[in-house]
């Protein structure tokens, strides 16, 4: 006796839902239509700086500087340190420093991380000049702590101007 292979199982939708229709084939049919496309997954670029500046502006809504309490933001680079005190109700910069600065790097040019001190030590004084006695919010922009953002964060702190 030969075996016959089934092409489709039939079904009558009065089996499954109580009402009569059409068979059913429950197997696929090929079309010649049909066209396969590469799956292709795009990864999202720059995620990470995406993710700081959302953090970023989320920092900024939260915590507005004043002229007498500004906010404090830094942000560090691979090789250099940027450092501002920021009036936002006025929308000015009280204070604008970097290692870059030949002022702060001096005659015998000196490393990244003594300057980020320097940096660090003159936004003190021109807080003591401007009569301001702290920040109201210290912003590192999603910056990780590496040498020079300690060094910075340590001049600062001798004063008392980083926020609890």
């Amino acid at each position: 006796m030969a075996f016959m292979k089934p092409s489709a199982l039939l079904f009558n939708t009065c089996d499954f839902f109580g009402a009569h229709s059409t068979a059913l084939n429950f197997l696929p049919r090929r079309s010649r239509s049909f066209t396969i496309k590469p799956l292709v997954v795009e990864a999202r670029s720059n995620a990470r700086k995406e993710t700081a500046k959302t953090r970023n502006r989320r920092i900024q809504k939260k915590f507005n500087g004043t002229s007498t309490k500004p906010r404090l933001s830094v942000f560090c680079s691979d090789k250099q340190l940027y450092a501002m005190l920021v009036d936002d109700q006025n929308k000015k910069c009280l204070f604008y420093g970097s290692t870059l600065q030949k002022s702060i790097r001096r005659n015998p040019p000196c490393t990244t991380v003594e300057a980020a001190e320097c940096v660090g030590e003159e936004l003190i004084q021109t807080c003591i000049d401007l009569n301001i006695n702290e920040v109201s919010s210290y912003d590192r922009n999603g910056c990780a702590r590496g040498a020079r953002m300690q060094a910075f964060e340590i001049a600062i702190s001798r004063h008392g101007f980083l926020p609890q």
